[in-house]
């Protein structure tokens, strides 16, 4: 996925011909500044290969664990004054960041696709995810970190409260599938929670976090309050984890496991959303339509690599053979393809690596008697990492695509006989990320839906609504994941509770002179008096 050379590589040698004419040398060399490599100097570079042509975009320097240690420091030292501002003033910057970002939307959209290969409506929807947060952590960030009031000891003559402290460093590692939602959109409630932020930008888009921290000094972040750090999660993840003093970590399930275990030994908290086999459940009584377009879109978006996206259909058999007719309708309507504006509905593959895994899946599941309905090749003819989408029957247990995230353009589907089988079949296996169902009985999908295990649920929309309803967490159980992004959990994760009681009358217990037997009969009354009152 990435080349590293022994000693810094200019600009002037990146070779992929979709490179965007507005991505100068000067700009490439603006943004690489933002890359805190301290302790190396950048001497060694990474390049990331272009998904459009495989070929290399532009290197940028690749940090040490060392340069992790020292910008962890750095990020500390500037941190205390970060968090002796107002709420106020860092929703400021954030604010300005969501203007401006909105603004020069273009650039950004250029290079998560010139980075990461998606269509451009699905990079558009990462600029629209990470400004509804900025707006929404700015003006209610206040609101969820508030001092909380609570029942003191003795009341009248005590008083408690609940205040939020951040934590101090928080570390962001974060995906190549979604750099800017999943890096920055982790980034702003740490940071308007009072943290300073190190970020580990993916091997394969790092110039989109980069060309994002340029942005927020534009809008007045100061310099070391967020630290990016280039590299291999083999080789500086760990040192990550080591110096900082929460963990908000997103990917496979595999790797969210060594964060949790390493997170624990340090007893630091650690947040994850980790890997998913998403199921969409089609009811007997759905709109067929309706439902073939919710399936499209969220299994094809973003070219399936999508931790939320769809992977299995699940349809009840009274109404299989329509819905797959419009399925496959829908799916034929999809315009696989690779360009910098809106006329494709899918983008290509990331990387070669993805490419051989979707293939893996589908020829695995060929080859022991799964059907091909659409798709089911790659489509070197449109580029040289685009997969067609594809719909398969006939999946069986033994099947690596049938347990086993894909992380591609590729759908099974299900016959159910009724609401209970399909809820076994949405069930199976130890993932629990996102699920969908499509019900005309809006009631009867809600009871159906509190029964599927998964951290959001969405009724009659494939993936989209829940992870967009902002004031709601967003998370995995199971081993799709522990703790939540969005809403108040997802900006008090980044603080600590601290309660805050005070006395009136001095220290609690017996008074000077009173007995310890007095005292106490004077403690049970008060019990049987609290009992009756209903009081607690």
């Amino acid at each position: 996925m990435t080349a590293t050379a022994d000693a810094p590589t200019p600009v002037t040698t990146t070779t992929s011909s979709h490179r965007p004419a507005w991505v100068t040398d000067r700009r490439l060399a603006s943004w690489n500044r933002w890359v805190a490599c301290p302790v190396s100097g950048g001497a060694k570079t990474l390049t990331a290969i272009a998904p459009y042509d495989e070929m290399p975009t532009a290197p940028v320097p690749a940090c040490t664990p060392d340069d992790v240690v020292a910008a962890a420091e750095a990020a500390r030292r500037a941190q205390a004054d970060w968090a002796a501002l107002t709420h106020g003033a860092r929703a400021e910057v954030i604010l300005r960041f969501h203007d401006l970002l909105v603004e020069r939307q273009d650039e950004i959209m250029d290079l998560i696709q010139w980075e990461m290969g998606k269509a451009r409506f699905h990079a558009w929807q990462e600029v629209l995810q990470v400004a509804n947060l900025a707006r929404h952590y700015a003006v209610h960030g206040a609101k969820y970190l508030a001092d909380r009031k609570v029942r003191a000891a003795i009341p009248v003559a005590t008083k408690a409260r609940e205040v939020r402290k951040p934590k101090g460093v928080v570390g962001i590692i974060s995906p190549w599938n979604y750099p800017l939602y999943l890096g920055v959109g982790d980034a702003i409630p740490a940071l308007l929670a009072g943290n300073a932020v190190v970020g580990k930008a993916d091997p394969q888009t790092p110039l989109t976090l980069l060309w994002t921290r340029a942005l927020l000094a534009e809008a007045g972040l100061p310099e070391h309050v967020w630290q990016v750090v280039t590299g291999p999660g083999a080789a500086i993840g760990e040192a990550v984890v080591d110096n900082v003093d929460y963990i908000s970590f997103t990917g496979s399930t595999a790797t969210g496991r060594l964060v949790a275990q390493h997170a624990a030994r340090r007893l630091i908290g650690a947040s994850l959303e980790l890997g998913g086999k998403n199921p969409l459940v089609v009811r007997a009584d759905a709109d067929l339509q309706q439902a073939a377009r919710g399936t499209v879109m969220a299994a094809f978006a973003n070219t399936g690599q999508m931790c939320i996206h769809i992977e299995r259909v699940i349809v009840h058999t009274d109404v299989y053979d329509a819905f797959k007719e419009a399925l496959l309708a829908a799916t034929s309507g999809q315009k696989l393809g690779q360009a910098f504006d809106f006329s494709y509905d899918i983008g290509s593959l990331a990387s070669r690596a993805q490419l051989e895994k979707v293939s893996a899946h589908v020829d695995d599941a060929v080859a022991k008697g799964a059907t091909v309905l659409a798709g089911g090749k790659a489509r070197p003819d449109l580029g040289p990492l685009c997969y067609a989408p594809t719909v398969l029957e006939g999946v069986t247990d033994e099947m690596d695509l049938c347990l086993g995230e894909t992380f591609g353009p590729v759908i099974a589907l299900y016959r159910a006989s009724d609401d209970e089988d399909a809820l076994r079949v949405a069930n199976q296996g130890r993932a629990g990320l996102s699920a969908s169902v499509f019900s005309k009985d809006l009631d009867a999908a809600d009871a159906f839906a509190r029964r599927i295990r998964a951290g959001s649920v969405n009724i009659n929309d494939g993936a989209a609504l829940a992870a967009g309803s902002i004031e709601a967490g967003m998370g995995g159980v199971a081993e799709s994941g522990s703790g939540r992004r969005h809403g108040g959990e997802g900006i008090r994760k980044y603080t600590d509770s601290q309660t805050v009681a005070a006395s009136r009358i001095g220290p609690v217990g017996p008074l000077p002179g009173q007995t310890l037997e007095k005292f106490v009969a004077m403690g049970n009354g008060q019990l049987k008096l609290l009992r009756r009152l209903k009081v607690r």
